[in-house]
């Protein structure tokens, strides 16, 4: 309940969607949010995406509709297409995608105005760690939100503050044996060799407290952001998709950096697999290339300079 406060995440007669893997954190937030049903008046649907990667996949489905049902809820379950397995790209990312994409048509069709996700203190610090590894600012360093919205749809995610070991307690004590994804103890994806390896390392070698000090980390990166991102918006204020080059070179380099990332989340909707190196290249175009120069970004994003501002477009 203390996340669910500080953050004003939840209010009485919400509808919530809850996303459930049936993992033991999706599984301690949807019994969590179970018990406050009554008290606050609450609405709660269950969404559960079949990958189908694994041949007892359909197990896993089996599991959350059984607890659906026990607990009175209704539930959507969708199977992705068989196909994905051949797919070029990463399958992390992909898998990702196509989940949140799942999570928002179904809240759209339910009418919930929140999403439940039962990201906790653990994934905070080990998303920290692979946005810093794979390169990052203050965006990435501030890690997971515990409230935002996407596409109009608001997630919220109540276990954020709970370290895992107290959600596999929590469980025990209820004597629920949640499913297990096998690939999980396999270190298949970038996320895993993190959680296997390199903070089992950092806790033994360097520091016992690592995941509550890079969680700590994060939010208080995020409030800096948050801060900052505010004030960038309200300076330079053109049509959105836009940017004045006179006026944008006269801007400090951090809020600079900032009106770019803004520009490209209203083309994208966010700025995923938006680096470093991508904002420098913006900048170089911005500083340095001739007019009608274009620097292509990921997701189909591009930029290209015109004799006074540049131009934020979908190609």
């Amino acid at each position: 309940m203390e996340t669910i406060k500080k953050y004003n995440l939840i209010q009485r007669k919400d509808i919530i969607l809850v996303a459930v893997s049936g993992g033991p954190d999706s599984l301690a937030l949807l019994f969590k949010l179970a018990s406050l049903r009554n008290t606050l008046g609450l609405t709660l649907h269950i969404a559960h995406l079949d990958h189908g990667l694994r041949k007892d996949s359909k197990t896993d489905a089996l599991f959350v509709k059984q607890w659906a049902d026990k607990l009175d809820i209704p539930i959507k379950i969708e199977k992705l297409d068989s196909k994905i397995k051949g797919i070029k790209c990463s399958s992390e990312e992909f898998l990702r995608e196509k989940r949140l994409i799942f999570l928002i048509k179904t809240a759209q069709k339910i009418k919930a105005n929140k999403v439940a996700l039962g990201h906790n203190l653990d994934d905070q610090a080990e998303t920290v760690l692979m946005r810093l590894l794979r390169g990052t600012g203050l965006c990435g360093l501030s890690g997971i939100s515990p409230l935002r919205t996407i596409k109009g749809v608001t997630f919220i995610r109540p276990l954020l503050e709970t370290k895992r070991r107290e959600i596999q307690s929590f469980l025990k004590q209820r004597k629920v044996k949640p499913r297990i994804d096998p690939t999980n103890r396999e270190d298949l994806f970038f996320r895993n060799k993190i959680r296997h390896n390199l903070i089992p390392l950092l806790k033994r070698t360097y520091n016992q407290n690592i995941v509550e000090l890079l969680a700590n980390l994060a939010e208080s990166v995020s409030y800096d952001y948050e801060y900052l991102d505010q004030v960038a918006k309200n300076n330079l204020k053109t049509d959105v998709g836009k940017l004045n080059i006179r006026k944008a070179q006269k801007l400090h380099l951090a809020i600079l950096r900032l009106k770019i990332r803004q520009n490209i989340a209203y083309i994208q909707g966010d700025t995923r697999r938006i680096s470093f190196k991508h904002i420098k290249e913006v900048e170089d175009l911005l500083n340095n290339r001739p007019e009608e120069s274009i620097v292509d970004l990921p997701k189909g994003i591009s930029v290209q300079k015109a004799r006074n501002f540049l131009r934020f477009y979908r190609r």
